[in-house]
């Protein structure tokens, strides 16, 4: 298993996670449901997602996985299978997935961008759905988060931090609608919809942003001794406010670029 997914820390993604929550939200209020599927949520992090899922399958399951431990004991124990009956969790990497059974619809949200080679992904997801299922995705897409990435590129080449990343490798693959497209038709899906969505994350105040960078953009801090994190971040929030002024609220604003699929599997 990646070392990536030992390091999730559910509790700080589960309080800096609004906007995942409300993009799914909104791609969930477009899927049709029965009632009675099953379904499969890969990736499914703290399982509030999940959760949701679940709660329009009243003659159906919903099934969440993920590749963090923390996360899915998490999940656990925050959705128990006393008040929750047809929800679960499970430990599974999305790239090595084995599973008993064939799914209505596969689900992933804020999730598969994690992962560098996505065609092994689509083709083992494909082989977990039914003839005529449905896979719907949303993830970083091409252009996502440039202001961040900016900053935080720009800070490991700074003198002050950049011993720190000798080897560092960019941990995203946000992919592009003409080579999403091509993966999807060699792996048996004809996708419906495939775009690029722009959305804007929002964020109350500087410490929010400061919280949403800690919790999901930890494989830069993770270089870092501990003592010098918070120092890192402050740093990098002082800069992309620089350079992004908060608004009349006192809000941020990132640019985000969201690849939405939905796909039949042919």
């Amino acid at each position: 298993m990646d070392a990536t997914y030992q390091r999730w820390n559910p509790t700080e993604y589960a309080r800096n996670s609004s906007a995942q929550l409300q993009w799914a939200t909104e791609l969930l209020s477009r899927v049709v449901l029965r009632g009675d599927e099953s379904v499969l949520d890969i990736g499914c992090g703290d399982g509030k997602v999940t959760a949701l899922i679940a709660r329009r399958l009243p003659r159906g399951s919903a099934l969440g996985v993920d590749a963090s431990p923390g996360m899915v004991e998490f999940a656990r124990a925050s959705f128990p299978p006393a008040g929750h009956p047809n929800l679960s969790f499970r430990l599974m990497d999305a790239t090595r997935l084995d599973l008993a059974g064939k799914y209505d619809l596969a689900f992933s949200n804020a999730a598969l961008h994690w992962i560098e080679d996505q065609p092994p992904v689509l083709r083992v997801v494909r082989r977990h759905l039914k003839d005529g299922g449905r896979f719907v995705i949303q993830m970083g897409g091409e252009g996502n988060a440039a202001g961040i990435i900016s900053v935080l590129q720009a800070m490991i080449l700074d003198p002050a931090w950049r011993d720190a990343f000798h080897g560092f490798r960019f941990p995203y693959r946000f992919c592009g609608v003409k080579e999403y497209r091509s993966w999807l038709g060699e792996s048996g899906f004809t996708p419906s919809t495939i775009e690029l969505i722009t959305k804007d994350m929002q964020h109350d105040c500087a410490d929010a942003l400061k919280g949403w960078i800690r919790a999901t953009w930890f494989p830069y801090t993770d270089r870092l001794p501990p003592d010098k994190r918070e120092a890192f971040l402050d740093q990098a929030v002082e800069t992309y406010i620089r350079e992004h002024p908060l608004d009349s609220r006192g809000r941020t604003h990132v640019k985000m670029v969201r690849l939405e699929v939905e796909a039949v599997a042919s």
